[in-house]
């Protein structure tokens, strides 16, 4: 099982394109795309999930051309858009009783599939209520349920953990992590803890374009001997933001407590230290990281 992209781009204006020259073939496991608001991640998402088509390039499912044949694609395919809408007026079990007809599903297999998400999400005591009572934590864990509804190959997910309390988000990652066996998963965000805790492979994406795409242990390899830590005055922290990449402040009783990613030490006082994913997802998306 393969998903393979080659040359992807789109073009939404003449001066404009949302993806660029997007280059990449997965295999099974927790594929975490990795970009800030507007770098192309919800474009390259509705292209894969067959919604939008490319301007160039090519998205190949086991050798197969999604833009000539989508249906192979969309018979395996599970997506929760970063918009996800529902019918306020129909309750939990009756929207994913409406999404599973929609997939082609019989009814009984149907039946005995929302018994076993409404569990998986926690929403049991929920399931026969309006879904124009949820709230958004809610209405965002029935869109994961019906995502999951025909037992994906591929599963997309943009921005999954959007509405979700601490809780609800650890069960979420806890999810993605026991479904990824023999299934393609890739979960887009701008959360580096979601992906942190989840994904076998991390792709970061800025400006329409692919950064770095590797396991977390080469993306942290990339900072090793480069990020420093020390304690400077709070009237000193501006300054330093114009000179230096902080990637983290905690604020301490003599002062704050200052992360830097740098070549060489900033100062007498810093010490290094091992480097986060979020100081290597900072470093790249700032301009400093080097494409592949």
């Amino acid at each position: 099982m393969k998903l393979s992209i080659c040359h992807l781009s789109k073009q939404y204006r003449r001066d404009f394109w949302g993806l660029r020259d997007f280059d990449i073939e997965l295999a099974p496991g927790v594929i975490g795309l990795l970009g800030p608001n507007g770098a192309g991640k919800s474009t390259l998402m509705r292209m894969l999930a067959t919604i939008t088509q490319p301007t160039e390039g090519t998205v190949q499912w086991n050798d197969t051309d999604i833009v000539k044949s989508p249906d192979t694609l969309r018979a395996v395919l599970g997506y929760l858009p970063q918009d996800f809408g529902v019918y306020p007026n129909l309750t939990g079990v009756e929207f994913l009783e409406y999404m599973a007809a929609i997939k082609g599903m019989d009814a009984n297999t149907a039946r005995r599939r929302i018994d076993e998400l409404l569990v998986v999400v926690n929403l049991v005591n929920a399931a026969k209520r309006p879904l124009g009572g949820y709230s958004g934590g809610m209405k965002q864990r029935v869109g994961i349920a019906q995502a999951l509804l025909n037992d994906p190959l591929l599963l997309i997910v943009d921005e999954p953990t959007v509405g979700l309390d601490p809780e609800e988000r650890v069960r979420f990652r806890n999810l993605l992590s026991d479904l990824a066996g023999e299934r393609i998963i890739i979960l887009s965000t701008h959360i580096v803890s979601d992906v942190e805790a989840t994904a076998t492979e991390i792709v970061v994406i800025n400006k329409g374009r692919k950064i770095q795409h590797a396991a977390p242990e080469k993306l942290l390899a990339l900072l090793d001997g480069k990020v420093w830590q020390w304690i400077i005055p709070s009237e000193a922290l501006t300054a330093l933001k114009q000179s230096h990449l902080v990637s983290g402040t905690i604020r301490r009783e003599n002062g704050i407590q200052v992360r830097i990613v740098s070549e060489a030490s900033p100062s007498p006082e810093a010490r290094l230290v091992s480097p986060s994913l979020e100081d290597v997802y900072l470093h790249l998306v700032s301009g400093n990281g080097v494409r592949p």
